[in-house]
């Protein structure tokens, strides 16, 4: 996305127009519970690993050998029902909250569908916030177990202080997500194995059509999808999250607002377009910019909670 005035509109893709003129899929099932109850923290032990990739995106570039582990990470995404309990306790208001630069209204940036006549499927939406993700029309009715999202990156900082953690390094986070592993994907060579999905992301012709084959069309509660070797869920697809790590971009084309890196891809992401569904992939977000697309999760450098004593290891 680019600078404030225009950044909310990342322009038209002319392809597969004709296929706009369909509504979108139906929001199916994504209020359900996935996990009963998902452990609050998991322990990341210390050791080595592989950042970056060779044979993906040239910001991915080049494969590295990396020192990470040694502190504790929410085992989901930060939820609605996490975030409303932040709030509640500090009065905190989001950047969605307050009147956005270059718009002087409160508000967010929304995915929607395209049409002929608006082939941009980003747009700022008045009042789109954390209590309304999807714009005004949405709400949390029923979706507390789903990933919190419209949360700016000082949003995210303010709520990982307050837990007693901090947001994790890009380093971090990939040698999290990884959990040892050297494979194109997390869980091996192909984005489904045996055709049973292992994240919640797009399939069909990005982005016209999601035809939810995974089970969702949007975001997903925590736990619906196998965890990593750490005990981790969703750290590839479902949102894109927030990290600690400015973006070193290659083609950052003058002044503007600081832009930091976020993981892991989200349900935005198809075959067609995006393709960052792994672990080494990397992109740039303006600091100010929350979407109804990226979440974030929370490291801790010392063990903060009961629980995390019970899930070391």
């Amino acid at each position: 996305m680019a600078e404030k005035g225009w950044r909310w509109c990342l322009g038209g893709w002319v392809l597969l127009l004709a296929l706009c003129g369909c509504a979108p899929p139906p929001p199916g099932e994504d209020a359900g519970l996935c996990l009963a109850e998902a452990p609050a923290l998991r322990w990341i032990p210390a050791g080595s690993g592989v950042m970056g990739s060779d044979e993906a995106y040239v910001e991915e570039r080049p494969a590295r050998p990396v020192a990470s582990g040694g502190f504790f990470m929410d085992a989901r995404e930060v939820t609605n029902d996490d975030f409303a309990r932040f709030v509640a306790a500090t009065g905190y208001v989001t950047d969605a909250e307050r009147p956005q630069p270059g718009f002087g209204k409160a508000g967010a940036a929304v995915f929607t569908y395209p049409t002929p006549a608006n082939p941009s499927w980003w747009r700022f939406v008045e009042g789109a916030s954390w209590r309304h993700p999807d714009g005004p029309g949405s709400d949390l009715a029923g979706q507390g177990a789903l990933p919190v999202v419209q949360v700016s990156q000082r949003d995210a900082r303010a709520y990982a202080a307050w837990a007693g953690g901090r947001l994790p390094t890009e380093r971090e986070w990939e040698f999290a997500a990884r959990a040892g592993s050297t494979t194109r994907y997390v869980w091996g060579t192909t984005l489904a194995p045996e055709g049973v999905p292992q994240a919640n992301t797009w399939q069909g012709p990005f982005p016209v059509s999601n035809t939810g084959e995974d089970g969702y069309v949007s975001r997903a509660p925590g736990g619906c999808f196998p965890p990593n070797g750490f005990g981790l869920f969703d750290m590839i697809g479902n949102v894109w999250e927030w990290t600690a790590s400015p973006y070193d971009s290659r083609d950052r084309d003058g002044p503007g607002e600081v832009r930091y890196t976020i993981k892991g891809g989200s349900y935005l992401c198809a075959e067609n377009y995006c393709h960052r569904f792994r672990a080494s992939a990397r992109q740039a977000q303006e600091a100010g910019l929350p979407t109804n697309h990226i979440g974030f999760r929370v490291v801790y450098d010392e063990r903060a909670r009961s629980s995390g004593e019970e899930n070391a290891g």
